[in-house]
């Protein structure tokens, strides 16, 4: 087994929102795509080089929740860039960047939907 995770997907309700959202605090554009009662929008990751990739998703059964697993989001070299745009974007900080050592920072989140996410950096 490579990674213990293969892929993630956090549960929106306000579909376009959280789109903008992680649009927003990561920079990045997300891939949309319908099919199955499903809406999704995926982050960007590197699947064909074993990157582990991951969308939001709205759709019968999926519900926004502050507890339960945290999935973490790569936060880049330096979270603290990504940190400065949740609040602006809409989310709210829950656990500022924190010191775990030779492990790098962490922080968590909560989104535009009620979701828990937690932020993982080298810096």
């Amino acid at each position: 087994m490579k990674n213990a995770v293969n892929w993630f997907e956090i549960p929106a309700i306000d579909f376009d929102r959280a789109k903008r959202f992680y649009e927003s605090i990561l920079g990045k554009e997300m891939f949309l795509m319908e099919g199955m009662g499903l809406k999704s929008a995926f982050f960007p990751a590197d699947l064909e080089n074993g990157g582990i990739g991951g969308c939001i998703i709205k759709g019968e059964g999926y519900v926004p929740s502050k507890t339960g697993s945290i999935v973490y989001l790569n936060g880049g070299d330096n979270l603290s860039d990504i940190l400065e745009r949740v609040e602006p974007s809409g989310g709210r900080i829950l656990l500022p960047k924190t010191d775990i050592g030779e492990n790098g920072f962490m922080a968590h989140f909560e989104d535009t939907e009620g979701n828990k996410l937690g932020l993982h950096s080298i810096l």
